[in-house]
């Protein structure tokens, strides 16, 4: 595609609310081709980018855009695995529990599947692939970085971090199924995106776990609500940690990456507590306890 045959399709974003319409699905994927084979100058790419945020995504927009990423993810099937959907714009407040969170799981075989990149606009936190990078992981983390399963979005980083701000791609970039997963867990800030990743990736998973959890990551600190999509049915559970006897204080104020490391290499006993908690909602969750509180005495007091 060549730049002016491109700008049909810029028009269909950036003309403004009386001529903007949503594409539709063989649109929005000859756009996120040209985007991802940079068929098209860099300032078309960040216009486009832009105004579809601007003019608002439909879930058909969506579910082309991915249609797409399809083509271009190199798989790397994982059995039994678990794929965790983190924000590619990081935490601020709190540290990463997954790396203890996973130490608790090793005996009982649960591969954590996630990938991550460079930091992404907008909210400037600390990266999972920060965490990954500094510090060890144990056995049963399989971390993908995406300069190597999807170079592809992985070269428009630097046009995103350019632009400065949150774009659609925000919203799809979190589950790619690059191991072949059969249950997801991705965390959802704002709760009208769990309605859109019910929508997104219920016919993509076997079993969908939406956490309205810290940040918007699959982690929880404190009381969330979790929905649970499997089997075309749809369960929305309440949980809180106090239930449990976890008295954890989460952050209100923004952490430095070399708090956050340090919080997780060198954790409090509350900070622990959560983890092990974590763990036993992912193995309560997983079908591997028939509740909450006979996972927590299924697991190990201390890693």
């Amino acid at each position: 595609m060549t730049s002016s045959e491109f700008l049909p399709y810029l028009k269909l974003v950036g003309t403004g609310p009386k001529r903007n319409r949503d594409l539709t699905k063989e649109e929005i994927k000859t756009v996120i081709r040209a985007l991802l084979k940079e068929e098209i100058v860099p300032e078309q790419a960040a216009a486009f980018l832009l105004g579809w945020r601007v003019k608002g995504e439909s879930i058909e927009e969506f579910q082309g855009a991915l249609e797409v990423f399809d083509e271009f993810v190199k798989y790397d099937p994982l059995p039994e695995s678990i794929e965790f959907g983190y924000p590619y714009d990081g935490k601020v407040k709190n540290p990463y529990l997954f790396p203890l969170t996973a130490r608790y799981l090793e005996p009982f075989r649960v591969q954590f599947s996630m990938h991550g990149d460079l930091l992404q606009p907008a909210k400037g936190g600390t990266t999972l692939k920060e965490v990954y990078t500094h510090l060890p992981m144990p056995s049963n983390i399989h971390y993908y970085d995406r300069s190597k399963y999807f170079p592809e979005l992985y070269r428009i980083s630097r046009l995103r971090s350019r632009l400065g701000l949150r774009s659609s791609f925000n919203t799809i970039e979190k589950l790619l199924g690059i191991t072949q997963s059969e249950t997801a867990i991705i965390g959802a800030f704002h709760k009208p995106f769990v309605q859109k990743y019910i929508e997104l990736y219920k016919m993509r998973y076997k079993k969908l776990i939406i956490v309205k959890g810290n940040e918007g990551t699959p982690e929880i600190f404190g009381k969330c609500t979790v929905t649970i999509v499997e089997n075309g049915e749809i369960e929305e559970i309440k949980i809180d940690p106090k239930a449990y006897g976890i008295t954890y204080q989460k952050s209100t104020q923004p952490i430095s990456l070399e708090s956050s490391l340090g919080q997780t290499t060198e954790p409090t006993s509350h900070f622990l507590e959560l983890a092990r908690f974590n763990a036993a909602v992912i193995l309560y969750l997983k079908g591997n306890a028939p509740s909450i509180s006979e996972a927590l005495h299924t697991l190990p007091s201390h890693v």
